[in-house]
């Protein structure tokens, strides 16, 4: 039986309220302290570590708001390669293998998983580096699959529902103002007239009172 590996991430990331104003400027109210141990289903937390550092170079926070650290982003990639997704369930992955055109998309024989653990060996201690090594090391494999899986995860991770393990706390939404997926706004009709209106971003699950199934847990 594999041992469970976990994450150790700042508490805020987790729990945080992040809320922004209507002209965009972020503050961020009831902020935890500590640390939380998130247990991982795919990466070890070696693995996760250079992921989450590489994430936060493709995404970092600033004075705009938050990035992918506070957002969870390698959460939401941790799990997605853990499921159905990460083996490749839904691809064809017969031979043979052959270059092609890309709107044919990807044709290649490894799987999410295997890329991933290939590229993570390739960055080699990424997270101990600085911020300028780290640019520089992610730039020398910009053109390779594992680098554009990265950059479309971490983006992903940032403005997915959370119930798929990114997007903590909505602020990658409440970041650029999406709502979420409400059903209709017939109830704020006439409410608002002249004044500026940023409905709270809600998930779905918040939206249909449910909670959903997300497609990284189902099983076989």
């Amino acid at each position: 039986m594999k041992r469970r590996e976990f994450l150790t991430v700042p508490a805020a990331a987790v729990g945080g309220t992040l809320l922004y104003t209507l002209v965009g400027e972020p503050v961020r109210l009831q902020a935890q302290t500590g640390t939380v141990r998130v247990p991982l289903r795919f990466f070890t937390s070696e693995e996760a570590r250079v992921v989450v550092a590489a994430c936060t170079r493709i995404f970092p926070s600033d004075a705009s708001g938050p990035g992918a650290t506070e957002a969870n982003v390698v959460i939401f990639i941790d799990r997605q390669l853990a499921g159905p997704y990460g083996r490749d369930k839904y691809r064809y992955t017969k031979g043979p293998f052959v270059e092609s055109y890309p709107e044919h998309g990807y044709q290649g024989k490894e799987s999410p998983r295997e890329i991933y653990r290939a590229g993570i060996k390739t960055l080699g201690d990424f997270a101990s580096l600085s911020p300028g090594d780290q640019d520089a090391k992610l730039r020398s494999i910009e053109k390779s699959r594992f680098f554009q899986l990265l950059r479309t995860h971490t983006i992903e991770g940032m403005f997915s529902d959370p119930m798929h393990g990114g997007n903590a706390g909505l602020i990658g939404w409440q970041l650029i103002g999406y709502p979420g997926p409400q059903m209709s706004y017939r109830d704020e009709i006439d409410k608002h007239f002249g004044q500026p209106w940023r409905p709270k971003p809600a998930s779905l699950e918040q939206v249909t009172g449910r909670p959903g199934k997300p497609w990284e847990d189902e099983q076989g």
